[in-house]
């Protein structure tokens, strides 16, 4: 059994010296560190923090042999116990990367442990050196089988699988435990000590609440009992972060303290908590096919992202609500802040969702100025086209719940990959003629029908104008003055030949130094008239002229429609609750 031995006390280093003890059944031996990390689809390079890899057998060093950078062969004079070592810079801190300082310590195991050829279904050891007064909070088992107590001196993984889905978080730490439908669960905070305050010190009701939210996430799925046997929840209270990775027996979170204490801040958190949690079905066990095994050295191209984190993020804003933690307007508010930002995004009208989806790798982890014009993210179309399709299905007396739940009992509760047609088929069967309307809806670049299935709830997007005529821009104040930040394709900007990076020296002869400045001279009231913008770019001095365009739509609001108010508010208080008709 291969065994992993994790020392983590050169924590000021931030130095993780791994220790892989195995007795080989073969002659040759091959191993690698993965790539990427399921969950979040880019390939990372992990290797490029791994250095001084050694082996050494019955005392005598081998010399491995590289085949790429990540993968490594080793042929062996007998068969004896060896140990690989090699040590990991962790100064990275994302949830999906490696972080050790003084202060705690997070790993992401797929940037951390090789996979040994023919051992991928082996059961694999790990066991952990911590700084004085560290615990560690670990979702495995111990080798008994038992749920382990913080600060254990062993953990067994089933398999590798199951040992690259346990994210690692130590530290002088507390745990609050608590319970969802009997099944055991613990809260982590990391970064409450370092001026943000830990969630459960400020809010007594924030355990309960969570414990609500699990609970609607059971219920959306049509299940008594989480998916997972038991859970841990790991938050990383940073400046201004944000983000999620899931995984089968824990989530790690990442959230802004500044933004906690904002108004809104805590239904932000809980939202994401949400997002994540229910993810323990949807994508963990309800999975793509594609991802079915997973492909840990490759880019796997995986067309139904779109339902994998659209759903999700469009129940992850309800889910609350339903758990009795928000207001109806304060979901109606977040929701139109999403419709907003997808009604303001170019790339919508050039990159379809199924091309989302299958480009993730390569677009929207390694996005630039540009991207916004030429791509939509599947997270944030998927949230869009989730919210059509379940006002959809409520014309036909079922809903998204209904969806999932019949997806979940044929593939995800027996293990069995979906692909793409599943989806369809699934939606079909609760609405025909989503067997035509969903596969155009995928592959086009068109908007779904977004007013007419709000007006079936009695809302209407509502737009407004922006506070200065259109310049097809963006620009932005820094140290050497104002800079292009971004360029509309199609535009005032694009048409006078600026580009990204420009810096703005002088309008119509006089001085700029702020956005202000500038915006100023464009005001909605103010003749359309051209102005001679003095400009910089790569050091030389250029002149254009810029004609700007009437104030064009800033954002969206989603109201209630006055008139139907009334007649409408069953419907959408049984859409907002996540209610089966």
């Amino acid at each position: 059994m291969p065994a992993f031995h994790l020392d983590l006390t050169a924590c000021h280093q931030h130095l993780v010296r791994v220790r892989l003890s195995h007795t080989p059944s073969r002659p040759s031996l091959g191993f690698a560190l993965p790539g990427w990390t399921p969950g979040s689809y880019l390939i990372r390079d992990y290797v490029r923090q791994l250095e001084g890899l050694t082996v050494v057998q019955a005392g005598q060093a081998l010399e491995p042999r590289r085949l790429t950078p990540s993968r490594w062969q080793l042929e062996l004079p007998n068969l004896e116990p060896l140990e690989i070592r090699y040590t990991l810079h962790a100064a990275d801190l994302t949830v999906r990367t490696c972080h050790l300082n003084g202060d705690h310590g997070f790993l992401a195991l797929a940037a951390v442990v090789l996979e040994l050829d023919g051992e991928r279904w082996s059961p694999h050891g790990l066991q952990l050196s911590l700084p004085p007064d560290w615990q560690a909070f670990v979702p495995l088992p111990t080798p008994d089988g038992t749920i382990p107590p913080e600060g254990s001196a062993g953990w067994l993984a089933a398999n590798f699988d199951q040992l690259v889905d346990t994210p690692i978080e130590v530290g002088p730490h507390r745990a609050h435990a608590f319970q969802v439908a009997g099944v055991p669960h613990r809260w982590v905070t990391w970064g409450s000590d370092l001026g943000g305050g830990d969630p459960l010190d400020r809010d007594p009701l924030w355990l309960t609440d969570l414990e609500q939210v699990c609970l609607a996430c059971c219920r959306l799925m049509g299940v008594e009992q989480p998916a997972a046997p038991h859970y841990l929840f790991v938050l990383h209270l940073t400046d201004s972060g944000y983000g999620g990775l899931e995984h089968d027996l824990s989530t790690v979170l990442q959230f802004g303290r500044r933004a906690l204490v904002r108004p809104g801040g805590r239904r932000k958190l809980l939202q994401l908590a949400a997002h994540e949690y229910l993810h323990q079905w949807n994508v963990r066990r309800l999975r793509p096919a594609e991802l079915t095994p997973y492909r840990y050295d490759r880019a796997v191209v995986v067309p139904t992202l779109w339902f994998a984190e659209g759903i999700t993020s469009y129940v992850d804003q309800l889910l609350p609500h339903s758990a009795g933690c928000c207001t109806e307007a304060e979901v109606l508010e977040d929701l139109g802040a999403d419709l907003s930002r997808y009604l303001l995004s170019p790339g919508r009208q050039v990159q379809s969702l199924r091309a989302s989806s299958e480009e993730a790798w390569v677009k929207l982890y390694q996005t630039d100025a540009y991207s916004p014009n030429s791509q939509i993210s599947y997270y944030l179309k998927g949230a869009v086209l989730a919210l059509v399709l379940d006002l959809h299905l409520r014309r036909a007396g079922s809903g998204l719940p209904q969806v999932l739940r019949e997806l979940w009992a044929s593939h995800g509760a027996v293990g069995r990959g979906y692909r793409e047609v599943d989806l369809i088929e699934a939606f079909a069967r609760q609405a025909p003629d989503l067997a035509e309307r969903l596969p155009r809806w995928l592959a086009s670049c068109e908007d779904p029908p977004l007013q007419a299935c709000l007006a079936d709830v009695g809302l209407r997007l509502q737009p407004t104008l922006g506070p200065s005529q259109d310049l097809g821009c963006r620009l932005e104040a820094g140290a050497t003055g104002l800079t292009l930040a971004r360029v509309a394709r199609e535009g005032p900007a694009v048409r006078a030949g600026l580009a990204v990076g420009d810096e703005w020296i002088a309008l119509n002869g006089v001085r700029l130094r702020s956005v202000d400045d500038c915006m100023e001279l464009f005001r909605p009231e103010a003749p359309l008239t051209a102005h001679q913008l003095l400009f910089c770019r790569d050091g030389l001095v250029r002149t254009t002229t810029l004609l700007p365009e009437p104030p064009s739509v800033e954002g969206w609001r989603l109201e209630i429609v006055p008139e139907t108010a009334e007649a409408t508010a069953p419907q959408r208080r049984r859409w907002l609750t996540l209610e089966t008709p």
